[in-house]
């Protein structure tokens, strides 16, 4: 019962064409802060990560709020701040598959009922 949900949940976030391409560019993002962050030296701070939390936006500040909650050794810390936004990145990927199959008219497959 648990591995057919998670299994379906797995669907919504990863199997259709449109969270496909929001995962990729999350991770082209990722790859272009890495990048940036490694190996191109800056006299300021970059703004390079600030692509991430576009892609992340709005819930990554559901988790910013929620970390205020928690307290500011939790909320600062650089831990929670990832956790949040793979989270989140998870969260409207799969509110996204979820959106493609609602337009697509796809519910639940009809069962017939046993007698």
């Amino acid at each position: 019962m648990i591995t057919a949900r998670l299994t379906a949940l797995a669907r919504l976030t990863f199997g259709n064409r449109a969270s496909q391409i929001y995962l990729g560019l999350v991770v082209a993002a990722a790859v272009l802060v890495a990048v940036d962050t490694l190996f191109v030296h800056h006299e300021d701070a970059s703004f390079a990560g600030v692509w991430l939390f576009f892609l992340a936006a709005p819930t990554v500040f559901l988790f910013f709020a929620g970390g205020g909650l928690l307290g500011d050794a939790i909320a600062g810390s650089s831990a929670y701040l990832y956790i949040g936004l793979v989270l989140s990145v998870l969260i409207q990927s799969a509110a996204l598959g979820a959106f493609v199959r609602l337009l697509r008219g796809g519910g639940r497959p009809a069962h017939p009922r046993e007698a």
